[in-house]
């Protein structure tokens, strides 16, 4: 039986592993000359820059890849935990340390608000159920029938999910200063706090429980871990050659065919691609003639943009943390700004990345490595980035070096920005959205795009786009409910 990965993301790897430890022939195919989608590698001068994803959360999701074939996964990757997660800055310039230790956590805390210790021990044990359930229980279960997602509501219910994750901190913490800190996980995922689903909370338990761990060599050196299986186990893998269509007779998937026209056929063809640009631009649209499934599909509301800026500094800023969120003033008007307005604000919020604070091989010697990741509106907006970028480029200077890091513009020594334009025409993401659909309640398991799709026999989706969602253990899980549909 012969199967097709589209897309080399960690969710089109994990696919093509899951699939070859199933005793399937694989061929993965992704349009770049190198693996990782939004966790690919960029190399300028001796700084290595990663891509995206940062974060590694539920490591035992990665190590289980290589466990699937007997495999040690520490001959092949080295994840190492942090102690200090995030650094969270204030706006007034207070600074709060954020961490798996719990003493030092409600320390911090009781120095903000005294009152809010008792409702953050609350909120972390609530966070704790809802990740028992929408986590350990339905990360991976396929969504594909109404029955399934009708037997889960009254669960959902009891645990909230109408709420927002921004209601449901406020619920219990009071000071505005902890709702943001602890309200912040959506972000990861692509949600605006104050509408996505609560069920998301159960980020702030998932790490929690495995903590936030860095891959020494940067997240790409996790996906050339997993290149290396690939090719030890017999995974074919075609790069440099995008999948420009996906064949099918009626409405059974047939294979694949490229971009230099050759045509490969296949009994399963599994997307890593983003749904909506698949259904669209790689299908027979005038084939998709579900009503309810082009009212759905039509109704989707998409993640926020990404800018972001990657730099290298002569200088070493010994006192910024692996990872950094600094807050802007305003936080629910600039989210509205950035997901409904669809205008820019330069009153930004933004997420620093120092890697060369654990791992001194990302930069030359003496010098720092770093990427500024800022929440922007998708290409809805109909923003031009040519003209927009470099402004927001030097805005966020102007912000970092007030904020944190002195002198920064005459220490930059390399650097380069991508946009969502990036996302849209590089990675094939509808509108440039950074994470695909939104993780609103309404667009969340059973209404999300389906694992197997709702349309195609033998049309299976992976990654961002489809159940359960965005970020790396996320996409790692959906890949895992192919063990189950396949």
């Amino acid at each position: 039986m012969n199967s097709i990965v589209i897309g080399a993301g960690f969710g089109g790897i994990a696919a093509a592993l899951r699939l070859k430890a199933k005793g399937y022939e694989v061929t993965l195919v992704e349009k770049h000359n190198d693996l990782g989608g939004r966790a690919r590698v960029f190399r300028r001068n001796g700084f290595t820059f990663d891509g995206g994803p940062t974060v590694i959360t539920a490591p035992y999701l990665i190590n289980e890849l290589f466990e699937l074939f007997k495999k040690n996964p520490k001959d092949y990757i080295d994840l190492l935990p942090l102690n200090i997660w995030y650094q969270f800055v204030f706006d007034d310039g207070s600074k709060f340390n954020y961490s798996g230790d719990e003493i030092n956590m409600k320390t911090q805390i009781g120095k903000i608000s005294e009152n809010d210790i008792e409702g953050y021990t609350k909120l972390v044990n609530f966070t704790k159920k809802i990740f028992d359930k929408g986590f350990s229980e339905l990360a991976d279960v396929p969504f594909d029938k109404p029955l399934v997602m009708m037997q889960q509501l009254p669960s959902l219910l009891k645990l909230k999910s109408y709420k927002s994750v921004y209601s449901l901190v406020s619920y219990y913490v009071k000071n505005e200063k902890l709702r943001r800190m602890l309200s912040m996980h959506p972000l990861l995922v692509g949600g605006n706090p104050f509408t996505t689903t609560s069920i998301y909370g159960l980020i702030l338990y998932l790490e929690k429980k495995w903590g936030i761990h860095y891959s020494m060599g940067g997240t790409g050196n996790i996906i050339k871990g997993l290149e290396r299986l690939m090719n030890e186990v017999g995974v074919k893998i075609i790069k440099g050659h995008e999948v420009k269509k996906i064949i099918s007779d009626n409405k059974k998937i047939t294979g694949v065919q490229l971009d230099d026209e050759q045509k490969i056929n296949a009994n399963y063809v599994v997307s890593n691609a983003d749904p909506p640009a698949v259904y669209e631009n790689l299908l027979n649209e005038s084939k998709n003639n579900s009503f309810l499934f082009k009212w759905k599909k039509n109704r989707m509301e998409y993640s926020m943009g990404l800018f972001v800026y990657y730099f290298g500094t002569k200088k070493i800023y010994s006192d910024i943390e692996h990872h950094t969120i600094k807050f802007g003033i305003k936080y629910k008007e600039h989210l509205n700004d950035i997901f409904d307005n669809k205008i820019l604000n330069n009153d930004i919020s933004y997420y620093l990345h120092r890697p060369s604070a654990t791992d001194k091989s990302m930069a030359p010697e003496g010098h720092d490595c770093f990427y500024v990741l800022v929440p922007v509106p998708n290409n809805q907006s109909n923003i031009d980035w040519k003209n927009e970028g470099e402004k927001m480029k030097n805005l966020v200077i102007d912000k970092m070096e007030k904020d944190l890091m002195p002198d920064l513009r005459e220490n930059i020594i390399e650097d380069f920005y991508l946009t969502p334009n990036y996302f849209e025409k590089d990675l094939n993401t509808k509108y440039g959205s950074g994470f695909s659909i939104q993780p609103k309640f309404s667009q969340s398991a059973y209404f999300r795009f389906h694992n197997k799709s709702e349309i195609y026999d033998g049309l299976y989706f992976v990654g961002a786009g489809t159940h359960p969602g965005a970020g790396v253990p996320g996409v790692l899980s959906s890949a895992k409910i192919l063990d189950k549909i396949i």
